[in-house]
């Protein structure tokens, strides 16, 4: 099997199974695991916080980043195909009580003049806007990057008119690597941010969530209420700091070969798809003949091996990962030219 499904599906290697079983274990809860406070001083000084708080999913992230920034009948502001908003079982409005209010960005990525439109005047009538949200690789824009200049842009009319800033870092490894731009740059801009460990990095769990130390004890607090807090969690955070210290460099390879896997199914008139438009480790295009976006995946599957995401209609997306190697997605590649 070549799973290019998502790079959630990397598995943890021997070496990074060897740092797990070797971490100095304490009591997260109470502040007292050795190896759950250094990734979290890692990763708070990497985005350029006061404090990070470790948590068990980059979701988690969001949900409680959003219910520290929000109050029942807030309005969040973010793209139309952010994770928030179609991936997180409603979570905002469930647990916050927030409004999501999508703003139609170009895939993934809204200007300064589309946030400055969206904003709500103050008035007893309608829900009050406090959070803009952004999502750095945009996920269902392909992985694209967002640039800095429309970042800067968007945060500042975030803050000309009081709002907070919180950002969905799942991927911004992968941006950081490819525009050679630091998280800490990325992030400056934000109130909020957080790295997934799971993803490209390759840890089998976690991600951290950093801010302000105010912001990180309240953070805390509904850690604990929803049940997210953990014990000699420093078996799973060394699994994150060992992504940190070894597997930052590898993601360049995962950005590459997404790239040749776009330049290769791109010679078939079959899949609709522009290379340029490939940032990083996600690739998303079209079954050009309408054909159905499941069966084929399904077929691929049994038939050739190769298993992808449908996310539409007609719409499939690959993702490229440290257990993926150049060789393997060219084969992937060359096995959905040859579906019939």
């Amino acid at each position: 099997m070549i799973n290019l499904f998502s790079d959630t599906q990397t598995k943890p290697s021997a070496a990074m199974r060897k740092a797990m079983l070797e971490a100095e274990v304490g009591d997260e809860q109470r502040g007292e695991d050795p190896t759950v406070n250094e990734l979290c001083e890692r990763v708070a000084d990497l985005l350029g916080k006061e404090a990070a708080v470790f948590l068990p999913s980059g979701t988690m992230c969001n949900e409680i980043a959003l219910l520290v920034h929000c109050r029942p009948g807030d309005e969040i502001l973010c793209d139309r195909t952010s994770h928030i908003l179609n991936y997180e079982a409603g979570g905002p409005a469930a647990l916050a009580g927030a409004v999501m209010t999508p703003i139609d960005g170009e895939r993934g990525i809204y200007s300064a003049e589309q946030l400055k439109a969206a904003i709500r005047p103050e008035h007893r009538y309608g829900p009050r806007t406090r959070v803009v949200e952004i999502e750095n690789t945009a996920n269902m824009g392909g992985g694209r990057i967002w640039p800095m200049q429309t970042l800067n842009a968007v945060t500042d009319v975030a803050k000309e008119n009081g709002l907070i800033v919180h950002l969905d870092g799942a991927r911004l490894m992968n941006a950081v690597v490819a525009s050679e731009i630091s998280a800490k740059d990325y992030a400056a801009g934000s109130d909020t941010a957080w790295i997934d460990f799971s993803k490209g990095l390759g840890a089998p769990v976690g991600a951290a969530l950093a801010g302000s130390k105010d912001f990180i004890e309240e953070a805390w607090r509904w850690k604990q209420r929803l049940g997210g807090a953990m014990r000699q969690a420093g078996i799973i955070a060394a699994a994150g700091l060992y992504s940190l210290d070894h597997h930052i460099p590898l993601l360049a390879a995962d950005n590459e070969n997404a790239k040749i896997f776009a330049e290769r199914i791109a010679n078939s008139t079959r899949f609709a798809i522009d290379p340029t438009t490939v940032d990083t480790n996600i690739v998303i295009f079209e079954l050009a003949n309408g054909e159905d976006a499941q069966v084929f995946c399904n077929r691929l599957e049994i038939e050739a091996g190769v298993r992808i995401g449908a996310i539409g209609p007609s719409t499939l997306r690959a993702v490229t990962h440290l257990d993926v190697n150049k060789k393997s997605v060219v084969a992937a590649a060359e096995l959905l030219l040859l579906m019939s």
